[in-house]
Order: C-alpha cells, then sequence, then structure tokens
C-alpha cells in the first residue's frame, strides 16, 4: 500500500485546520501558502473531505473550511479513507466473498494481519496527537510536512 500525494496533503492540510481549529473557517489560500501546496490541488482534496463528513466550508469573503468536528475526534484513518478509499492491501480483503479462492487461500491470512496492523495504527492516532507531537518536538506550523 502506497499512500498519494492526496492523501499525504489530505492530512497535512488537516492538521492545519486542527492548529487553526479556534480561528474558524480558514480560507484555502492561507491554507495553501502554509503547507506550500498548489490552491487548486488543494480544492480537489478539499471535495472529498467535505463530502465525508470531516470539514464543513462556508463560501463567501468570510468563508473558507474547518474541521466539523474537534481534532480529538478525528483519525489519520478517517482522513486517509476519505482520501484514498480502502486501506486494504488487496482487493479481496474488502471483497470478501467475491473472491473465488478465498476458501483455499493460505496467503489471506498474511493480508489480514497487514490490515489489521494497519488499521490500528491509522484508526489510533487523532489530529490532536498529531498537533501534540509537532508542540513536543517544536515544530513551527510550517514545518508540518508528511
Amino acid at each position: 500500500m502506497k499512500i498519494s500525494t492526496k492523501g499525504r496533503y489530505g492530512l497535512r492540510t488537516m492538521v492545519d485546520l486542527a492548529i487553526n481549529y479556534d480561528m474558524g473557517f480558514i480560507p484555502l489560500k492561507d491554507i495553501a501558502k502554509r503547507q506550500d501546496l498548489s490552491e487548486k490541488y488543494l480544492e480537489q482534496i478539499m471535495t472529498p473531505l467535505n463530502r465525508s463528513g470531516l470539514v464543513k466550508s462556508v463560501r463567501g469573503a468570510q468563508g473558507g473550511y474547518a474541521l466539523k468536528y474537534p481534532s480529538e475526534k478525528i483519525t489519520v484513518g478517517m482522513v486517509l479513507r476519505a482520501l484514498e478509499g480502502s486501506l486494504s492491501p488487496v482487493d479481496c480483503i474488502d471483497k470478501g466473498d467475491n473472491c473465488t479462492r478465498s476458501e483455499a487461500c493460505i496467503t489471506i491470512f498474511v493480508w489480514k494481519k497487514l490490515k489489521n496492523a494497519i488499521d490500528d495504527v491509522v484508526d489510533n492516532i487523532t489530529l490532536a496527537d498529531l498537533v501534540r507531537l509537532g508542540n513536543e518536538i517544536n515544530l513551527e506550523q510550517t514545518d508540518y510536512f508528511i
């Protein structure tokens, strides 16, 4: 499994929103500037995050994006699944009974353990955890690169 730039930049963006949670709605151009990302690409990232209910948006001069929930309630897994889809290492884990070989597949044991390990990691790290980690190692906000 490889996380695309969409997933990596999306997680960076969500950490940015978590850091600025108390500031209300943040204009996309401000996030793009802080994270050194293209505003156009960031728009493509925000659409699935908005659809998945992780962020909320307001249009207009005072508009922008904000986390829909406190950073303690949003996990890395939620963000990555919204942007990447399934985090399964192989399709047959998600499709289950659709695989004609699942009954006799000895390697499915490996793929299930790998998926469980991935899920365990990403579902137990929140945006708040990442913000705390950044503070502990004294990173400036503009240094949050993933």
